[in-house]
């Protein structure tokens, strides 16, 4: 069973930057097709950013398009959002998921996916 671990998330000012982190339990992420969502009280859960196994494709809700990217760290083995202009209405619990699927070029932001990690909370206030 896959578990993933996000980090990097707190409390920032609009226009502020923040780099969130998702890490595995085992296995390697290049084998998953990796997604964030995200969720703020009394809404549903949103996605945001999603990339292939390869890292060759990344597709993102028009909400953050321009300001977040996805992207894969080889080498520490974290799949990375990095969130740049917040503002308030970024201010959520944000959530990395995955399903193993090596090799085809296709993400989705829908939450068709097996494995979800806890969360981290991203608040954006002055």
């Amino acid at each position: 069973q896959l578990q993933l671990v996000e980090s990097g998330g707190g409390l920032v000012q609009p226009g502020g930057s923040l780099r969130l982190s998702c890490a595995p339990s085992k296995d390697t992420l290049n084998l998953y097709r990796i997604a964030w969502f995200r969720q703020a009280p009394g809404k549903e859960r949103e996605g945001v950013a999603c990339t292939d196994s390869s890292g060759g494709i990344r597709n993102y809700a028009g909400s953050v398009k321009g300001r977040f990217t996805i992207s894969r760290d080889y080498a520490a083995n974290t799949v990375n959002l990095q969130m740049n202009s917040l503002t308030p209405e970024d201010t959520a619990v944000y959530y990395c998921a995955a399903n193993w699927n090596p090799g085809t070029p296709f993400c989705t932001i829908l939450p068709h996916y097996n494995y979800w990690g806890q969360g981290t909370q991203v608040t954006v206030s002055s």
